[in-house]
């Protein structure tokens, strides 16, 4: 097949390129640990250069497209938010451009923002949300939870991004393992996985998780807890949290989808279990769909190879 399109999911630790056909068929793909905080301020075209660079000598006419924390102020060059209700139309067309050498040119996708009721903030997941839209249309109403170090909620109308929150979920569970008592209990004990629905089903109850996070400690202290199962257990509190404070604030009604790692997605799954949430369905590929999807909107894709494409 012709190669039509550049695709990269240029996010905090990783670089994935995708040499993309007619209807966004992936060709080739390319992944390397240079996400922004593992490159350079002055290495973002170095990086650009390695994984797109034998493309773009083979094929110099190609559009190429990047999402994620590439656009970030921490990223190659900041691309200015879209803010509120934002669909596939308003993204394309805010599109930050910038020369990557030979005469070629990078289009960063924008992000999104809301200021209220609270400031939020998106980059690359907006990407991702617009993927799946694609691959199931039938999502145009809707909400999706893409999980991770920080999960992200969203509502869909109209196949717009209406509304959206982020909780620092995978983080906060990193900082207290590490820098907290609470992960000096489990040390090298094999981890036992019947924590984890324990958590989830204490934070369900409970009233938030301020006052529920020491019990991970407490209830080795007291016996009721295994200490292999002290991790578990916290992951369950903080990941049951998340979905209580989710499913309160509105998120979750109808249904309900989800976009991120197959391990992660499973385990979510779990915890959504225990609050009555069955009907999940998982997306996968939604990152380079999406940038599929935007790259056509901005009118970047020749249908029709030129002369000098198929070169």
């Amino acid at each position: 097949m012709i190669p039509l399109l550049i695709a990269l999911d240029w996010g905090t630790s990783s670089l994935r390129a995708f040499l993309m056909g007619a209807d966004g068929n992936i060709l080739e793909r390319h992944s390397q640990p240079l996400g922004i905080m593992q490159t350079q301020p002055d290495g973002f075209a170095a990086a650009f250069a390695l994984v797109a660079g034998p493309w773009m000598a083979r094929w110099p006419h190609l559009p190429a497209i990047a999402s994620g924390m590439i656009g970030s102020t921490q990223g190659w060059v900041e691309a200015p938010y879209c803010r509120n209700a934002t669909g596939a139309a308003e993204i394309a067309r805010n599109l930050l451009t910038i020369p990557v050498g030979n005469s070629g040119f990078l289009h960063i996708v924008p992000g999104l923002a809301k200021d209220a009721p609270q400031a939020e903030v998106m980059r690359g997941e907006e990407t991702q949300i617009l993927g799946a839209l694609a691959i199931t249309p039938d999502l145009a109403d809707s909400q999706l939870l893409l999980p991770g170090t920080h999960s992200k909620w969203a509502r869909l109308a109209d196949a717009r991004i209406t509304d959206f929150a982020t909780f620092m979920t995978g983080e906060l569970f990193a900082l207290l393992r590490t820098h907290s008592i609470l992960g000096r209990l489990q040390n090298d004990l094999p981890l036992d996985e019947t924590g984890f629905e324990t958590g989830v089903t204490a934070a369900r109850d409970g009233d938030g998780i301020s006052s529920l996070l020491f019990s991970a400690r407490a209830r080795v202290l007291l016996g009721s807890l295994p200490a292999s199962a002290s991790l578990p257990y916290l992951s369950g509190l903080l990941i049951g949290d998340e979905i209580r404070s989710a499913l309160a604030a509105g998120y979750g009604k109808g249904r309900l989808a989800m976009i991120g790692a197959p391990v992660l997605c499973a385990r979510y799954r779990r915890a959504l279990t225990l609050f009555g949430i069955r009907d999940i369905h998982t997306i996968e590929g939604a990152a380079e769909a999406g940038l599929w999807l935007i790259a056509c909107q901005a009118g970047l894709i020749v249908p029709e190879p030129t002369q000098e494409t198929m070169s």
